[in-house]
């Protein structure tokens, strides 16, 4: 196991993840492989032509504007400006931007939000707050601000209730945020061995910004990269020492798909008194009942939830019998209204969103199921990762009675050499991100670890690995692109 702490890989870079084109879109377009190259290494060709992109990592032109428009009235020449949505929010980050680029920063209320005025010097570690907290103003909540029709009021119990249909949670003990990470990042906030100094676990090869948001606001991460054999048994033995301040683990991974054996983890978490921490993002809580098994639950309703690329939020949940309950309700309770809130024109489009939650997800199980067999029958295809393929046993524990193994599949040619040529004739949409109606693929790891692709082959990430999100098109249409893709790619 890793102690990813100290870690030069994962000091801190550029890890952008740029993500359909409408006003508050979630994504953006990266047809060719040379595309995502030049995205990667900043080529002005390529940055000129982007729009819009994953908001975290990408502003949005409604808040770039409105970035300039607090620039201008609360900054001076050679600031930089950050505004955060809440004074908790933005309280947070100042300490966090002092500590690490030591030198001083300064608040500053901004018509109803707040306004962070940094040093250029500090400019990049007050980009990696907003990045990797995930605790940032929307894009629709950057419109309504520029439109002067900035809106108060509150309808997270109602998306909570909304989402309880599904998950089967109590509603007193499930929480919505702004975001996925600003989810994440409270639950980290909230776990007293954390606060005490302790590490973290993570088990399983995970979504890259889990690890970052571990390492950045955390007391350090050890990292697991399979949890299988003699080191997951070791890992084992030091949870039911009570070593870490908790384990966290995806269920399945991103972008591998393997899904870790949440029972004997549960089981030593009990004994050594640790939180354990399931993220269901990949699978979504229609196919997954983390809950099972974990004292708390994050998830990205940004992805399956929303179902249409258009809203950001994120969700917690919290087992009601769990011995940490009542001091992570208190924790998530606060963080949730002061600190992440879910913007109310957020909460209206994803309300409207979820209503199509059960019929689309019904769909891409289907589809995602049928084309990962055929993958994994294609005599032009290496290997393939999908929840039905492999570690089965472990995801069946906490599949729902009426869910699936989801739309996420990833595998990787025979020719890898020519997996840039298959991307490129491929006829469907390309770039990061998953959960849209539309069938989206993306190379994976040359959009998440560009600049460390040694050390993901070693932790069995292939570089060449390509990721698919199934859509709602027609099973043989899909199949008949890949078909397509191969014949012209591979010859």
């Amino acid at each position: 196991m890793r102690d990813l702490s100290t870690d030069p890989a994962w000091q801190e870079k550029d890890l952008g993840l740029p993500l359909p084109d409408s006003i508050h879109a979630c994504s953006v377009s990266l047809p060719t492989w040379s595309s995502v190259i030049g995205y990667e290494e900043k080529r002005e060709k390529v940055i000129k032509r982007m729009r819009l992109g994953y908001p975290r990592f990408f502003r949005h032109p409604s808040v770039e504007r409105l970035f300039e428009e607090a620039h201008k009235e609360v900054a001076s020449e050679g600031e930089v400006v950050y505004v955060l949505p809440t004074r908790n929010s933005v309280q947070r980050a100042h300490r966090w931007v002092e500590r690490v680029s030591k030198t001083a920063a300064r608040i500053s209320s901004f018509h109803g939000l707040q306004a962070l005025i940094v040093s250029a010097k500090a400019a990049g570690d007050a980009e990696s707050y907003w990045r990797f907290s995930g605790e940032i103003i929307s894009s629709r909540q950057a419109q309504d601000f520029l439109d002067g029709k900035l809106r108060e009021g509150d309808m997270s119990d109602k998306v909570v209730r909304t989402l309880c249909r599904y998950s089967k949670g109590d509603p007193g003990y499930s929480f919505v945020f702004s975001t996925g990470m600003s989810a994440v990042t409270a639950v980290l906030r909230a776990l007293p061995g954390v606060s005490d100094g302790r590490k973290t676990l993570q088990l399983e090869f995970p979504y890259v910004d889990c690890l970052k948001v571990q390492k950045h606001f955390g007391a350090g991460v050890v990292y697991l990269n399979e949890a299988e054999g003699e080191s997951f048994d070791e890992a084992l033995m030091r949870i039911r020492q009570g070593e870490f301040g908790a384990v966290f683990t995806e269920v399945p991974s991103n972008p591998l798909l393997r899904t870790v054996d949440v029972e004997r983890v549960a089981e030593a978490c009990s004994q050594g008194d640790t939180p354990f921490v399931i993220d269901d993002s990949a699978s979504g809580l229609y196919n997954v009942d983390a809950l099972r098994y974990a004292d708390v639950m994050t998830g990205s309703l940004t992805k399956w939830v929303s179902g249409a690329g258009d809203v950001m939020a994120g969700m917690a949940a919290i087992r009601p019998e769990s011995r940490f309950a009542a001091d992570l309700k208190r924790s998530l309770a606060e963080d949730s209204a002061e600190t992440s809130p879910l913007y109310i024109g957020d909460a209206e489009a994803l309300i409207a969103n979820i209503k199509g939650y059960a019929g689309r997800m019904h769909s891409i199980n289907s589809s995602g199921r049928k084309l990962a067999e055929w993958l994994d029958s294609h005599p032009a295809v290496a290997k393939v990762w999908y929840p039905g393929l492999n570690h089965r046993e472990h995801y069946d524990l906490i599949k729902r009675d009426k869910g699936g193994y989801g739309g996420l599949i990833s595998f990787v040619l025979k020719n890898t050499k020519r997996t840039g040529r298959v991307y490129d004739a491929l006829r469907l949409n390309k770039g990061p991100s998953f959960g849209t109606p539309f069938t989206l693929v993306c190379p994976y790891v040359m959009l998440a670890h560009y600049h460390e692709t040694e050390w993901t082959d070693a932790c069995g990430v292939p570089t060449q690995l390509l990721r698919v999100s199934c859509g709602l098109e027609p099973i043989n249409q899909i199949k008949q692109a890949f078909e397509d893709a191969f014949a012209e790619g591979l010859k």
